[in-house]
């Protein structure tokens, strides 16, 4: 099985392909991510910015509000609005890849819950997968490869 993973938006104007597995995979259930996707939370693949190939199309970037004043920036497809990835903290160099937009999102399965705190009372959260109330040390859970990764795109 290939680790490349394609994606695309609703109307299909954009179409990106993943060139490695992520770093690492969040599902997040801050109030935020429900208030931008509508839903009760949100899947990221974070991967590194020069991973993610771009087929056709061109995003918009969309800058939001949050609620820690950090910089918040989605990039969606102009003519559908379907939101692909983000940036946040001003860091352009990992993406936050939105799971659903990609043509196989059953392959990319969270490797954290985070923002528990605010998980909205219905949702289950599965066993064997580390959840926090908040966030939690990287240097703690993420394997050396995708912390090594992680520091390479920095630049750190």
């Amino acid at each position: 099985m290939s680790d490349v993973r394609d994606g695309r938006c609703a109307c299909g104007s954009i179409r990106y392909r993943l060139l490695s597995p992520p770093i690492f995979v969040h599902c997040c259930h801050c109030r935020d991510c429900q208030r931008q996707t509508g839903s009760a939370f949100v899947l990221n693949a974070l991967i590194e910015a020069d991973r993610v190939e771009l087929l056709s199309g061109e995003p918009e970037p969309v800058g939001v509000p949050t609620d820690s004043g950090e910089p918040h920036v989605i990039h969606r497809c102009p003519a559908c609005r379907t939101a692909l990835w983000s940036t946040y903290g001003g860091r352009t160099q990992i993406l936050f890849v939105r799971v659903g937009t990609l043509d196989d999102p059953a392959a990319l399965p969270p490797n954290v819950h985070i923002f528990t705190r605010s998980k909205l009372p219905w949702v289950i959260l599965p066993e064997g997968v580390p959840a926090f109330e908040v966030y939690y040390d990287l240097q703690t859970l993420w394997p050396r490869a995708s912390l090594e990764r992680r520091r390479a795109a920095l630049g750190g």
